[in-house]
């Protein structure tokens, strides 16, 4: 998996939890063929000796002769052992001079009458099953009787058993990872994928897209990653725009201030009243690039969190018949018809009155200026929990698509950057901010040639949110 680092990894833990579990598989089936042979011949071993002994036990020499007869033509080898430890028979394979199977503590165990049984390796290496039983006359223990049992077919059995398994072992093994090989390649080909787009994103990128469209985590990831493609491609056109206007915005007051300061710097007038008009000019353009200072340096505020408010109580009604009568003037100019109405009783509500008529004069500036004809209705409507102040004008309206965009900082519905409709793309979003931080909130709905409505609503407990007075 070169160059597939993830693969790799997820091949290598998978291989290594398969190898765990066909090792302990493996074990634990060796220990059941083995524990199941051993009992088979503990018991087959002990019934012989049983056999055996009854023979031994019922004096008849003919079972003596009987038990030589088929200890020579078995694996079996047969010890009767006195009370002295001098062996009184021996029958089988089983050489007669090696006694080392024969301990003492077993000879006490067995004239003490108790059985016993055991694995017992000759010097050569062969094993055998040993079982030793009392032979008794009357009440009395008279010998010890050992059985000899070869475990060379058990142990050959036992060898095909584990080659059996270590073949299935290793083919179980090599199988899985082929099998291995190709899952983590599937499932880590989405992640590969989503590392080179990132870092594509990352580059500059921005138009690179997924086309992963699994219905899991890895499907939501990509969906994610793709969102954050759109979301910063559109940040960035916004940027643009935004340094766009700025420099169209101020282009034209700083040429104003160059080119009137010169003429005034210079004497270039004739009268008293064209040099007074000269410096109107100067000075509404000073006053213009202020307004554009100050409304950038209050939405980093706001972004900061670090915006005073001063909380109490507000009467809105005031404060938006004040603000309709400062546009009427501007409104009477382009032939528009200004309405304003209050539903319902005013009251004061729990607000910052110096932002709260920012928020007004804002909204107000927005319906005024992109309206050419008819006129803009304002409403401030009171309720029983609440209170609304709903503005509705017939002007140019925002298509669709650009309405989940209208709060956002530079964006601008209208992008010619045109003295006509101006503005810089932050009104809203200051609105949008101070809404916010007042425990409000702000919606729009429009129709590209029908108009825009703009409702803002307050509640009348008090949910603003603290902000911290950077002093």
């Amino acid at each position: 998996m070169r160059g597939n680092r993830i693969g790799f990894k997820l091949g290598l833990a998978i291989m290594s939890l398969f190898l765990v579990v066909l090792l302990s598989l493996g074990v634990m089936i060796d220990r059941m063929f083995s524990s199941f042979y051993y009992r088979e011949m503990r018991t087959q071993a002990m019934e012989l000796a049983s056999h055996f002994t009854a023979m031994a036990e019922s004096g008849d020499t003919t079972n003596e002769l009987m038990m030589g007869s088929f200890a020579e033509f078995t694996d079996v080898s047969i010890f009767n052992i006195s009370r002295d430890g001098n062996v009184e028979l021996h029958s089988g394979l089983h050489d007669a001079a090696d006694r080392t199977f024969i301990q003492d503590e077993d000879l006490e165990h067995i004239f003490a009458g108790a059985d016993s049984s055991f694995v017992y390796s000759d010097p050569v290496g062969h094993r055998y099953f040993v079982t030793a039983q009392p032979i008794k006359q009357g009440t009395s223990i008279i010998s010890a009787l050992y059985v000899m049992s070869s475990m060379e077919n058990m142990d050959q059995t036992l060898a095909a058993v584990r080659d059996i398994l270590l073949l299935a072992g290793v083919s179980a093994f090599v199988l899985a990872l082929l099998i291995t090989l190709v899952i983590a390649r599937i499932l880590s080909r989405p992640l590969v994928q989503m590392q080179k787009a990132t870092r594509k994103i990352a580059a500059g990128e921005l138009e690179t897209r997924l086309t992963i469209s699994s219905n899991d985590e890895i499907g939501s990831l990509a969906g994610a990653i793709n969102d954050l493609a759109v979301d910063l491609q559109r940040f960035r056109d916004t940027r643009q725009e935004f340094l766009a206007n700025i420099s169209h915005e101020l282009r034209t007051p700083v040429t104003y201030l160059q080119g009137y300061a010169k003429v005034v710097r210079d004497g270039l007038y004739e009268t008293e009243e064209e040099q007074q008009l000269y410096l109107n000019i100067i000075h509404q353009e000073a006053h213009r690039i202020q307004h554009l200072v100050d409304d950038l340096f209050e939405l980093a505020k706001m972004e900061e969190g670090q915006i005073p408010l001063h909380i109490g109580p507000v009467d809105f009604s005031g404060i938006a018949g004040q603000a309709v009568r400062k546009l009427e003037l501007t409104a009477r100019d382009k032939g528009i018809r200004l309405l304003f109405n209050v539903s319902g009783a005013a009251a004061p509500i729990p607000g910052d009155a110096k932002r709260m008529e920012q928020i007004v004069m804002n909204i107000l500036e927005n319906a005024v200026r992109y309206t050419d004809e008819g006129e803009v209705r304002v409403l401030l409507q009171y309720d029983s929990d609440k209170v609304s102040f709903i503005v509705e004008d017939t002007g140019i309206g925002i298509p669709e698509e650009e309405l989940p965009f209208v709060f956002e900082r530079f964006y601008r519905v209208e992008k010619s950057r045109s003295r006509q409709y101006g503005g810089t793309g932050l009104g809203l979003s200051i609105v949008h901010k101070l809404a916010g931080l007042l425990g409000g909130t702000v919606s729009i709905s429009s129709k590209p040639g029908a108009g825009t409505k703009c409702e803002v609503v307050f509640e009348k407990t008090d949910k603003t949110q603290k902000a911290e007075l950077v002093r």
